[in-house]
């Protein structure tokens, strides 16, 4: 039996990080210093697409591209700025979030329902 699970790692993140809403990512990414970072694994990206403008951070890299000391450090991935991670349906993006708040990133969020939510939003308006 493990000591946390999945569900219990997810039900930590989401209590101590912030979620936003696919209608207030739209506020979100009009605002300077926001980047929208993708932790979907590259085929996920290649396969059903991305918002635009966002960066792709993998999840399985994300501590390597944020920390500056790390050669595979990801210059958009910036402490000072907003960051808003998606994943498929905001599992990843989740546990990712608390992850770069235990980093030090001050200012991150997970989009809840990730990708899935954001393309079926985008269906119902066009």
């Amino acid at each position: 039996m493990l000591k946390n699970g999945f569900k219990a790692l997810l039900a930590q993140a989401n209590a101590e990080i912030e979620t936003i809403s696919v209608q207030d990512l739209a506020y979100a990414q009009d605002a300077p210093g926001t980047v929208i970072v993708d932790v979907r694994d590259s085929f996920e990206r290649d396969t059903d697409g991305a918002i635009p403008g966002s960066i792709h951070a993998p999840r399985g890299m994300l501590e390597f591209h944020a920390d500056p000391e790390s050669p595979a450090h990801l210059v958009a991935l910036d402490p000072e700025d907003r960051l808003v991670l998606y994943c498929g349906t905001g599992g990843r993006s989740a546990l990712a979030a608390k992850t770069l708040q235990d980093m030090g990133f001050s200012e991150v969020a997970s989009l809840a329902g990730g990708f899935a939510a954001w393309k079926a939003a985008k269906e119902k308006q066009d």
